[in-house]
């Protein structure tokens, strides 16, 4: 706020204006009864302006409340506009309760620049085991939509269409495409490139959910059962020495190939290998998801497949501004892929 500025918001002469009265005025949090005041109109005239209902006023006047309320930094109640709109500006994006790769702060970050360039604000929500928190958010906070990088489950979409909220998802617009069963493939048919001729798919077991891993032991499956293979053993292990050693002692080794749920699973089994006196990629390959920067430090280094979250992000948050009504001429679709990154494990 400039002195002349605070000079009409205290009513004061401009060359009166102090640094006391200016600290003063900038510790003062305007209300939109000082906006009025300052753009010489009534208190809903600038409701109605601010909140998007200001198209019977003339150009004139709306110009004045808008430079009355950049002048005096005014920012319109959360709440008012929540009752005057019906929604607020929050887009809620549920998280699963899972493992994911370290770049999904770098996801949400960008989410929630991209929104705030929207005047939209990104809350995150842990899932939990059953629909009851995300209800009371939902009630409480009336988001404009609610996201999630992962398909929303049957209680989940329940809930959202009886509460009226707008939601998005990967599987939005009809998408029918599963990009778990595309990775546990792609893992698959390195392997089996790789000359091994049989096949495993490690799960991670934790007491979070699963939402990724059948699928991509959907994938490795179908590799199998496409080049003749036979079925893939089927292995689970937390991140632990203990359950990585049961793993491998499980397995009918030489031989076998190991397509994982994640870097930190094929970390884990890599040492327990080690351990035992097995060499990789000699008696097994293994091959990891997240293209983790460990991934890359490991002896030997994982074999590993990296996938555009990013991308993935971007996509889910323009089909959720296109879906809410916002203008995303400027926003193309990204293409989002998988790259396998094949180093010594393998």
């Amino acid at each position: 706020m400039d002195h002349l500025g605070i000079a009409r918001y205290l009513g004061i002469e401009s060359h009166l204006v102090t640094r006391v009265n200016t600290l003063y005025a900038a510790r003062v949090i305007a209300t939109s009864e000082d906006v009025a005041k300052l753009a010489g109109v009534s208190r809903a005239t600038v409701s109605q302006i601010l909140n998007g209902r200001g198209q019977r006023f003339a150009t004139a006047t709306r110009e004045r409340v808008a430079q009355a309320a950049a002048e005096l930094e005014y920012q319109p109640s959360a709440a008012g506009r929540t009752l005057a709109k019906g929604s607020s500006d929050i887009v809620i994006a549920v998280v699963p309760n899972t493992t994911f790769g370290g770049n999904l702060q770098d996801i949400f970050q960008t989410a929630t620049e991209e929104l705030a360039m929207r005047g939209l604000t990104l809350l995150l929500h842990l899932s939990g085991s059953t629909t009851g928190p995300l209800d009371r958010v939902i009630a409480g906070m009336k988001p404009r939509a609610v996201v999630s990088l992962t398909p929303f489950s049957p209680s989940e979409r329940q809930l959202l269409e009886a509460r009226g909220v707008k939601a998005f998802d990967p599987t939005t617009g009809g998408s029918r495409r599963d990009v778990n069963v595309e990775i546990g493939a792609l893992q698959a048919r390195h392997l089996i490139a790789r000359g091994y001729r049989r096949v495993a798919f490690a799960h991670l077991h934790d007491a979070r959910q699963d939402p990724f891993g059948q699928g991509r032991e959907t994938g490795v499956r179908a590799e199998c059962v496409a080049a003749g293979l036979p079925e893939p053993s089927i292995i689970r292990l937390g991140i632990s020495m203990d359950d990585a050693l049961a793993a491998i002692d499980s397995l009918d080794l030489p031989g076998v190939g190991i397509a994982c749920y994640n870097d930190d699973v094929a970390t884990t089994l890599l040492s327990a290998a080690t351990l035992r006196g097995w060499a990789v990629p000699r008696d097994l390959g293994l091959v990891g998801m997240d293209h983790t920067p460990l991934s890359a430090v490991t002896i030997p280094p994982l074999t590993t497949v990296g996938y555009d979250l990013s991308a993935v992000a971007y996509n889910l948050i323009t089909t959720a501004l296109s879906g809410i009504g916002e203008t995303v001429s400027d926003r193309e679709l990204a293409d989002a892929h998988f790259s396998l990154t094949e180093r010594g494990s393998s």
